[in-house]
């Protein structure tokens, strides 16, 4: 099942290319906004779907085309993503240690929403394109072997960053939880749609340009040690996020008036802007590409406030 909300965070089950209102099946869901009706919904599932597959069946549908889309969770209690847990196509030796790091939910935006790069001097804006599992019920201290049993569904999440923000070292916080930097969508996607999420090709593309182009199968630490491992430090709730990594090789400078597409297998396509009121430039190169050339670092900006002084 499909499952997203849209326009005034009206829930829908997505039918094909038509979106079905299913609002009233969850009515008596205890909420207080749309963000605990969808952990609400999630954690009492299973006595919710043979009702919302009825009402999706039967239901009138409106093209999805015609709709605002919303972020399908629009403020999880817990956004957790995975650092450094690709090989790179095989590029990396062996396993970074297993590693995470929390993100703000205000950060959470969706489908046709805009990620705006704020007024500091990161050296680069980047997003990670990335498959994030939605936890479906209470997760503590969970062991690898029955770790699986927890997702209720995937989806499309980008991993918004400002690198190299001074002072050095203090890094993820002020990186990774701005505001926006979090974009997710179009919908989830329930669990038992997606037979192995071991093995996913991941795409995105800038203004229609491929960026990133990899598979789930290169992850380091596979699913069911991450959430071993994050639930071993914190507890995690029905509707909490956990995003799973990115091969960085395909990571370009995010720029004013970006089109971003990310796209993957089972899981739609995300589609978001990017505004930068400053309209600094960077030269639109992957990591990779740099790499291929023989230079170091990151992307240096061209233009703009904050370029470093000598450009």
């Amino acid at each position: 099942m499909k499952i997203m909300f849209f326009d005034d965070f009206k829930l829908g089950v997505l039918k094909g290319d038509a979106v079905v209102d299913v609002s009233q099946v969850v009515r008596d869901i205890p909420r207080t906004g749309p963000h605990n009706l969808i952990s609400g919904l999630i954690e009492r599932f299973a006595e919710y779907r043979a009702a919302l597959e009825t009402a999706a069946d039967r239901g009138p549908g409106v093209p999805v085309s015609r709709v605002r889309i919303r972020p399908p969770l629009p403020k999880p209690y817990n956004i957790d993503c995975m650092a450094v847990n690709y090989m790179e196509d095989g590029t990396r030796a062996e396993p970074a240690p297993i590693n995470a790091f929390h993100k703000s939910p205000s950060g959470v935006i969706g489908d046709g929403d805009t990620m705006v790069l704020p007024d500091v001097p990161a050296i680069i804006f980047e997003g990670e394109a990335e498959v994030a599992l939605v936890i479906g019920k209470r997760a503590s201290n969970v062991k690898a072997v029955d770790a699986m049993d927890h997702i209720f569904g995937y989806l499309n999440f980008i991993d918004g960053s400002a690198r190299g923000l001074p002072p050095t070292g203090n890094t993820f916080y002020q990186m990774k939880s701005r505001d926006t930097f979090a974009p997710m969508g179009p919908y989830i996607v329930t669990a038992d749609e997606v037979k192995d999420p071991h093995h996913l090709q991941i795409r995105l593309w800038v203004n229609g340009v491929l960026k990133q182009n990899f598979n789930t199968s290169d992850m380091a630490h596979k699913i069911p040690r991450c959430i071993e491992w994050v639930s071993a430090i914190h507890t995690l709730e029905p509707g909490d996020i956990l995003a799973t990594g990115t091969n960085h090789r395909g990571l370009n400078a995010f720029q004013d008036g970006d089109l971003v597409e990310l796209e993957t297998e089972r899981l739609g396509r995300l589609h978001v802007r990017v505004r930068d009121d400053l309209k600094r430039t960077w030269a639109r190169e992957t990591r990779l590409d740099r790499q291929q050339k023989g230079l170091e670092g990151q992307t240096p900006q061209l233009t703009g406030k904050h370029t470093p002084v000598g450009k």
